[in-house]
């Protein structure tokens, strides 16, 4: 097989493709749902099929000629360049990977490793890439993940997926996989999916777009409005022919030819709505996607970044449109890993938010869980780095989650993050339409800090507003934000809602709804102004949050930094505090302590009132403790400096002996507590060489489970050979048999390799006595010569035959021929006994007449 590393002839291009192709992919146990699958489909469909299975790269695949038997379309093993067609069935190679382009195969030698190879994503990207709405993707049985981001190219393409039932697979782990992630529009069995996808090509809107005429235009913004109504979010500023295509692709799954049908189905479902809201929120992302652009981010844009700033400086950066968090996470990566190359330590952070519009991409991307597909854009460095295996996914790691702040958000309606550093829109703007563009640039150059870094995807630029932005490179989407005073602006204020009649906009412009700015700004200077100095605490006593002005309460303590409430308070708090705390923990209402005292940092006493309650809710600060502090006058005995008699001074020395006391055992309670710490730390690093090493025997899993499909394959294929051999052996059998003629087969030395029944009446031979020598058999025959002659057929390659008497006067006619194999090896000979004793006697007979009519004559002749 000539591979395209090999070739060097020019090859002419093929029109471009105007059928569809379905391609199915499988591996273990995936024979029998192929067979069904092919066994359905009409001969004249008008597509191409092409067959995508795990096989053993050491053996040749007998697939093609399996499957010609179960369809009367051709059926060919696929060749380098070779050219793609309609009505035919194309099988991969093996130890192959595929792809597509100009209309022919290309065949490559796989780049992974043996069990590590995913052969059906590599053909379903490329079929995507190729066809688009065009391309079909079906996955069958199997173990492992392969497929799934396959099915997900094609899904984001526009084209059609399907997977076998998991009920129905022998292995349910590939199609449930695909199922899990989403990227399935039908789930079917194997032998119905034929006339489905027939039914959904030849229906779909590729061919005939709807919705330019006016009842079909009347009919969007019906679908349009419903989405706005369920789900809260208008579609009206997308490109139209994306809204277009995934409405026609819901209206094909259920064969409805025009939009009018369509409406009344969505009113009467309203889980339809959600299906089409799904379909509409297009979620192309992986990791490092364009790694030409990460690479000059990580050794470019990120360095020069840090440097320019002060070391311990928190960075903020803003990935709308996140989807699953595969972009978000891998921004992370690349900001860690420039991090920890600085050379002294340093201590810079990033805090990430990543929003989308949907919340089950939002929820997968918390989870921080993906398949082992993942492995074919993340390096194994990075996978050994930043992941854990844990039951055959990949878990991000807490050090690079806990950068992330994953929130559901629309950009469109709600209020951007701002002082940022980075932003990064990739999977966006290529799906709305050109006003809406323009309202977003500019919301990106405000949210953006002076000299902040803009990544857009490939096919997007800030178009008009090259005056807000510059180019870093001009291979690469990266921007910096310029500071253009002239075009400088706020963004426009987008709507929450979207309505049908929009009311007059005010005369005046100082008549704002209270939904807008002002009241924003009202609610902020009341924060600001009545609202007390508070910290939000974890039940050790570390704050979390400052709200106000807490210095008059709080100061840092000196030496390493400490965030501990226990050490920041002031004096005559640090106690109290202590007390108010571990009450307010054990209680569920408020306490407070009132009229205390407080020394600042100049010496001069202040009244302060304490107040400390645990949080119930919301559940994500469920279990802290939230202070306020409120100042008070102070009473009026301590503000005239009135002293205090002996036996108060008296007590107030054995309370500050007490507390320092019980300050002594505090700090031993605190080096204790950095002992465990330090334990702990130990104990982790423990658990991590132990992760390692169970990540090594999982790799060693995957490889032997990659090895025991291939094996799979090749049982089933050996099995039905099996099967053939034996249908084969049962029709000679009785052939033979029907002859009535005495046989018996014999090997190179002349050992009973098979014999038929009739050979049992010359030899007297058993079952028993196969492999054993035929000169060993007692027989009949008056024919000493048999073994010499059936060594010369062997030597000479040249038949013998002989009539032969037995014992018992019948007659024989002997012949000895040599055996040859489908190789055309000789491998021992076939002797026959074919009876003739009726032909000897009437030969007798024959002589006996002519004998006696002789005789008669010669007398006769005698007499006269």
């Amino acid at each position: 097989m000539t591979r395209s590393k090999h070739s060097t002839t020019s090859v002419p291009e093929v029109a471009t493709i105007v059928f569809p192709v379905v391609a199915i992919g499988a591996s273990a146990g995936g024979l029998d749902p192929i067979v069904a699958f092919l066994a359905n489909v009409p001969q004249e469909s008008g597509i191409a099929y092409v067959v995508i299975q795990h096989l053993d790269p050491t053996q040749k695949a007998m697939l093609p000629e399996l499957l010609q038997r179960a369809t009367s379309i051709p059926v060919t093993e696929i060749t380098h360049h070779a050219e793609l067609r309609p009505n035919h069935i194309y099988v991969i190679p093996s130890n192959a990977d595929l792809g597509l382009t100009n209309g022919r195969f290309v065949l490559s030698e796989p780049v992974q490793q043996r069990g590590h190879r995913l052969p059906i994503n590599t053909f379903f990207e490329s079929l995507a890439a190729a066809l688009g709405e065009l391309a079909v993707g079906v996955i069958f049985s199997g173990m492992g993940s392969d497929g799934t981001r396959g099915l997900q190219a094609i899904k984001h393409a526009g084209g059609l997926t399907l997977a076998q039932h998991p009920d129905t697979a022998k292995f349910d782990m590939m199609p449930q996989s695909a199922i899990s992630a989403e990227v399935v529009d039908l789930v079917d069995y194997p032998d119905k999916m034929p006339d489905k996808i027939i039914s959904y090509l030849f229906r779909s809107s590729f061919l005939s777009l709807p919705g330019h005429e006016p009842n079909g235009r009347n009919s969007l913004q019906e679908i349009v409005a419903l989405l706005s109504e369920h789900t809260g979010n208008s579609f009206t500023d997308y490109k139209i022919n994306t809204v277009l295509r995934r409405i026609e692709r819901r209206m094909s799954l259920y064969q409805m030819g025009a939009m009018e049908e369509y409406v009344p189905y969505l009113r009467s479902n309203p889980a339809e709505i959600d299906l089409l809201f799904k379909e509409l929120l297009i979620g192309v992302t992986s990791f490092f996607r364009d790694q030409k652009v990460w690479e000059y981010l990580k050794m470019v844009v990120l360095p020069q970044m840090l440097a320019s700033h002060p070391d311990g400086r928190a960075f903020k950066a803003w990935i709308p449109a996140c989807s699953t968090g595969e972009e978000a996470y891998s921004l992370a990566m690349v900001f860690h890993e420039v991090v920890a190359g600085i050379n002294p330590p340093s201590k810079y952070s990033l805090q990430i938010f990543a929003t989308d519009l949907s919340a089950d991409a939002i929820d997968r991307a918390r989870q921080g869980r993906f398949p082992q597909t993942i492995s074919s854009d993340v390096s194994a460095e990075r996978l050994q780095r930043f992941f854990l295996l844990e039951k055959n996914d990949f878990h991000i790691k807490k050090e690079i989650r806990n950068m992330i702040i994953f929130a559901q958000q629309n950009i469109i309606s709600d209020p951007p993050f701002t002082k940022l550093d980075i932003l990064c829109c990739r999977n966006l703007l290529i799906y709305l339409n050109a006003k809406l563009q323009q309202r977003l640039i500019p919301l990106f150059h405000y949210a953006l800090n002076r000299d902040g870094v803009l990544l857009l995807g490939s096919a997007d630029t800030p178009g008009h507003f090259s005056e807000l932005f510059s180019p870093l490179t001009t291979s690469t989407r990266l921007y910096r934000r310029l500071d253009n005073l002239a075009r400088q602006r706020l963004p426009t204020y987008f709507p929450t809602k979207v309505s049908a009649a929009s009311p007059p906009a005010p005369s005046d412009p100082r008549e704002v709804s209270m939904t807008g700015k002002i009241q924003s700004h009202v609610e902020q200077l009341l924060l600001q102004k009545y609202t007390p100095a508070a910290a939000l605490l974890n039940q050790d006593g570390d704050i979390l949050y400052i709200n106000g002005r807490t210095g008059a309460f709080l100061e840092p303590a000196a030496g390493k930094a400490n965030w501990n409430i226990h050490a920041m308070a002031r004096e005559g708090l640090r106690y109290e505090l202590a007390d108010l705390i571990k009450q307010a923990l054990h209680s569920e209402s408020v306490m407070r302590l009132k009229g205390l005292v407080v020394k600042d940092h100049l010496g001069q006493s202040l009244g302060v009132d304490l107040s400390a309650e645990a949080v119930s809710q919301p559940e994500s600060l469920r279990g802290m403790v939230l202070v306020t502090f409120s100042s008070a006058p102070l009473v009026a005995e301590t503000r005239r400096g009135r002293s205090p008699n002996p036996k108060v001074l008296e007590l107030e020395q054995q309370l500050a002996q007490a507390r320092n006391e019980i300050q002594a055992v505090r700090d031993e309670m605190q080096t204790s507590r950095e002992e465990l710490k330090s334990a702990n730390e130990e104990l982790q690093s423990t658990n991590e060489e132990l992760q390692s090493t169970n990540e090594e025997l999982t790799t060693s899993k995957e490889e032997m489970q990659s090895l025991n499909e291939e094996l799979y394959t090749v049982n089933a294929e050996l099995q039905s050979k099996v099967d053939d051999l034996s249908l084969v052996n049962s029709d000679m059998k009785n052939l033979l048999n029907s002859t009535d003629i005495a046989t018996i087969f014999l090997d190179s030395d002349l050992r009973i390799r098979r014999f038929t029944a009739p050979a049992t009446q010359i030899y007297k031979l058993i079952q028993t006595d196969l492999r054993r020598p035929l000169s060993d058999i007692v027989n009949d025959l008056d024919y000493p010569g048999l073994e010499g002659d059936a060594l010369e057929v062997i030597r000479s390659l040249v038949f013998c035959e002989r009539q032969v008497q037995t014992k018992t006067g019948r007659w024989y006619n002997v012949r000895i021929m040599p055996y040859r194999t489908i190789e055309n090896v000789i491998d021992g000979v076939v002797v026959t006994f074919i009876n003739i004793t009726e032909s000897k006697l009437l030969e007798v007979q024959l002589r006996q007449m002519q004998s006696g009519a002789a005789a008669g004559g010669t007398t006769g002749e005698s007499v006269s």
